[in-house]
């Protein structure tokens, strides 16, 4: 695996956990099952070789962050930094359904509310039923020919599913991880293989990494993180129930309710991608999918540096980059801890430095570490 690649775990980690790249999650594996041994190995070719293009399912996430709860509406929040918040409080139910690399919806099920993202090949909505707003996002659709230069592994919009959680963490293995197969287990009533991660770093927050990988398919089930020092993880992402069948089409076609305000956009022709990433504004964001200018898997950020490696590392951006949210909004203010020169955002997993120029530090380690980087910039 190249050297580039396995640097930029808290690089990919960190913006689907922060950017409601960990939109939902996940409950502890069901009662253990026989399987036939296989090794570690053979199990993340499993996960490599898995052709599944169509799935529905239901979703479920627990975070156990140490955060305090965030409201996600009220007078003087807005969407953004807010819901990404609430996303990582607490636990949350949603039901995805996909359909090759151009279909997918995502329902975000509220307490007495509902969110939905549905991308339908050149179209993508994003509605909330709490206030029946919609943004509706009109994207060049890929031509033959770029539709024939697509890899030949079978691709799917970057979803916020345990599948692409997943896919980060097994990029990111390196020297400086121990994998293990760990006690098979059923998940959504499948059998499963369960790989650990082990950082033999001393100095991340993260004591382990569980992926749960379908027996059959090599599909990953499940995704739990565990913290140091804390008895029941810190995170988790899992499905409850799935089907392997082709969704119903009618699924993908996104009609308004009476009454809804719609916001049009239209991404510019010279700007394709595919999944799309919603709007700044739109009452639902897509955790994974990566914005029109968006690096590779295998580079940072535009703007951020790294020092350190794999686990240990930090990611920094530059000044001006920490969101205004941050720390004009009071609601947001309350989970941010003053400290020397700006303000801090730690949980049992990830610490998060913003200083008052905007630079921001992130990393899954202990504050310290970031202040350490900071000052030697």
């Amino acid at each position: 695996m190249a050297r580039a690649r396995q640097r930029w775990l808290p690089a990919l980690f960190i913006p689907l956990a922060l950017a409601m790249a960990v939109l939902f999650g996940s409950v502890q594996a069901g009662a253990t099952v026989s399987l036939p041994l296989k090794t570690a190995e053979e199990i993340l070719a499993m996960v490599a070789r898995t052709e599944v293009r169509a799935l529905s399912g239901t979703v479920e996430q627990t975070a156990e962050l140490g955060l305090p709860e965030v409201p996600a509406s009220g007078p003087g929040i807005t969407s953004g930094a807010a819901s990404a918040l609430e996303f990582l409080t607490g636990s949350h139910t949603a039901r995805v359904y996909v359909d090759g690399p151009l279909r997918a919806r995502v329902q975000i099920l509220d307490q007495m509310a509902e969110r939905d993202v549905v991308v339908n090949g050149g179209d993508a909505w994003f509605y909330n039923s709490r206030d029946n707003s919609a943004t509706h996002l009109t994207v060049p659709v890929p031509s033959l020919a770029e539709l024939k230069s697509l890899p030949a592994k079978p691709t799917r919009p970057d979803m916020p599913t345990p599948e692409a959680m997943a896919s980060r963490f097994i990029a990111a293995i390196d020297a400086s991880t121990e994998v293990t197969v760990a006690e098979a287990s059923s998940v959504a009533g499948r059998s499963a293989y369960s790989l650990t991660l082990n950082p033999r770093s001393t100095e991340t927050l993260v004591d382990s990494v569980t992926i749960d990988v379908d027996s059959e398919t090599g599909l990953p089930l499940g995704v739990e993180v565990r913290a140091k020092g804390q008895s029941e993880p810190a995170y988790s992402l899992e499905y409850t129930q799935l089907d392997l069948s082709t969704p119903d089409a009618a699924l993908f076609d996104f009609t308004p309710p009476p009454g809804a305000t719609v916001t049009e956009k239209v991404l510019p022709a010279n700007e394709k991608v595919l999944p799309v990433k919603p709007p700044a504004d739109a009452p639902v964001p897509a955790p994974d999918a990566p914005s029109p200018d968006a690096p590779s898997p295998d580079a940072p950020a535009r703007g951020a540096t790294v020092t350190g490696m794999g686990w240990d590392s930090v990611v920094a951006l530059p000044a001006g980059s920490a969101p205004a949210e941050f720390t004009s909004n009071p609601e947001l203010s309350q989970t941010l801890q003053p400290v020397d020169g700006g303000r801090a955002l730690t949980t049992s997993l990830l610490s998060v430095l913003i200083l008052d120029d905007g630079r921001v530090y992130a990393g899954m380690v202990p504050l310290e570490r970031l202040q350490s980087a900071a000052a030697a910039q």
